[in-house]
């Protein structure tokens, strides 16, 4: 048994290992196409672009390592049942499940090294990753300038029609919108050229554009002067911006203190789950205190003033605080004048407080209703950022025993289906990945919309796979098919030639 467990083992590593590189490849070309719009034209070293796509490659283990796992599978065991060395073990007493056992042990194995790149090596890389593509725009003023479409660049939105020349440093037929710090664009510059010069001994980068033309609005603090809209414009031959940016390489992995949920570990997903929680809780209360103090709710009764007599009519006390005018309460006061008499409280007011009061309150109601409506917006973002939280933390666990499971789909499906090669299981490994793959993503989609529970949608798509997992195990010990019609047809002809036996007789 230990040779043919080194054997099952040998030839399950092979295959394993060749599918991964393979579908790494694949995986890595399918995502270079992702960030084209990052890495294409930038004026980018090729050392740049190798560490960019090296630290890509531990987030593509999430997709790969799965697929791997399930084809490198198929393949083994249709392999042993195609060339009949299956049936040979069974003839010698060996099941499945002791065929199985050295690779169920190594999947296990697998499960936990997954589990650890899915807690350390994956958020690392997520960081990486992240600051590159921001410091890229920093460190490469080209980079962060695209054709054709306004491009956020150091405070200001600038277009340029074309770029040309060594590094792209030539603009020409550009346009820039400076902001304000309040974020308001109140400058409009417009060139026919432009050009970046840098030194490597500076921390300066200077764009110099010629032939243009210079407006901005001039802010001023008198009432008067605002509704003249007031304008400041001229035209250069040579106009210079100065911007400071450090030119160096090294900088392209600075480290930003920006942080997901997939750059974070178990432990920090748990603290800061349970952190965005209470503060939502927080948020919650607080605007609920100030909206019910706003609609008047809740105000503690005004105790009675015994130096001032309380007005009273039939019925009970209607003012304990004197408010009502002379001519109210003489109304009030008359023979069979009483709390009955009014249909709604605001009877008790004159026409023209009558108007001031329900224009008051409506005004309220709007300004309340506008106000939850910020506020429900915020708090959608708040509830997401939550769920997002719960599904990363969650989605480290499920890919972890998502190997495991998928090695019982696909183990026993290439003992069942008897074919070898990268032929058919292939295609059902594609289509096997393909349905994991999409029910996770849709979950996941659903449950950061708050649509799902994000537990269930971490774990959807395992959870669909181990029936299937543990039904072809369960058919392929008792050596049967994938489905045997002959059977499901004797079923259907037995029940209804019964019933026809019946009418005839």
């Amino acid at each position: 048994m230990r040779i043919l467990d080194q054997y099952i083992l040998s030839r399950f590593l092979f295959n394993f290992f060749s599918s991964f590189v393979i579908l790494m490849f694949i995986f890595i070309f399918q995502t270079i196409w992702l960030f084209i719009d990052d890495l294409a034209g930038k004026g980018l070293d090729i050392v740049i672009i190798g560490k960019f796509l090296f630290y890509l490659m531990p987030n593509l283990t999430e997709k790969v390592l799965p697929l791997t796992v399930l084809l490198s599978s198929i393949l083994t065991f249709g392999t042993f049942a195609e060339n009949y060395e299956f049936a040979a073990m069974k003839a010698s007493g060996i099941s499945l499940q002791r065929a199985m056992l050295s690779l169920i042990v190594f999947v296990s194995l697998l499960g936990g090294v997954t589990f650890y790149f899915a807690n350390s090596v994956i958020p690392a890389s997520e960081q990486k990753i992240y600051n590159m593509r921001r410091n890229i725009a920093k460190i490469k003023p080209a980079a962060a300038i695209e054709e054709g479409v306004f491009s956020d660049f150091e405070g200001m939105s600038i277009k340029v029609d074309e770029k040309f020349g060594e590094k792209d440093r030539f603009l020409r037929n550009v346009i820039i919108h400076q902001k304000t710090p309040s974020n308001v664009n109140n400058t409009v510059i417009k060139a026919e050229t432009g050009e970046l010069v840098s030194s490597q001994n500076s921390d300066v980068i200077q764009l110099v554009l010629t032939n243009g033309h210079y407006y901005q609005d001039v802010i001023t603090k008198k009432p008067g002067e605002k509704r003249k809209f007031p304008y400041a414009k001229s035209n250069f031959e040579v106009y210079r911006i100065n911007i400071e940016i450090p030119e160096n390489d090294q900088d392209l992995e600075q480290e930003m203190n920006i942080s997901t949920d997939k750059m974070k570990n178990v432990a920090r997903l748990t603290k800061d789950i349970d952190s965005i929680k209470k503060d939502n809780i927080r948020i919650v209360g607080a605007f609920s205190k100030n909206i019910i103090n706003r609609m008047g709710g809740f105000i503690p009764l005004i105790e009675n003033d015994s130096t001032k007599p309380p007005v009273r009519l039939t019925g009970g006390i209607i003012d304990s605080t004197n408010t009502l005018d002379e001519s109210t309460v003489e109304t009030l006061l008359k023979p069979g004048s009483g709390p009955k008499a009014f249909d709604n409280v605001i009877d008790l007011y004159q026409d023209r407080q009558q108007g001031q009061i329900m224009n008051s309150a409506k005004n309220s109601i709007t300004n309340i209703l506008s106000s939850i409506q910020a506020k429900k917006d915020e708090l959608e973002k708040r509830y997401k950022i939550h769920n997002m939280h719960i599904l990363s933390l969650h989605k480290k666990f499920a890919l972890a025993l998502s190997c495991i499971i998928l090695f019982f789909v696909g183990a026993p499906l290439g003992a069942i289906i008897r074919k070898g090669g990268v032929g058919l299981p292939m295609v059902i490994a594609i289509i096997l990945f393909l349905v994991y793959y999409f029910v996770g993503v849709f979950a996941g989609n659903y449950a950061k919309e708050n649509n799902i529970h994000p537990i269930f949608g971490a774990w959807l798509s395992t959870l669909i796979m181990l029936p299937l997992g543990i039904y072809l195990t369960k058919r392929a010990t008792a050596d049967k098919g994938l489905m045997t019609f002959g059977s499901l047809f004797d079923t259907f002809r037995a029940r209804f030639g019964k019933k026809n036996k019946t009418v005839t007789t």
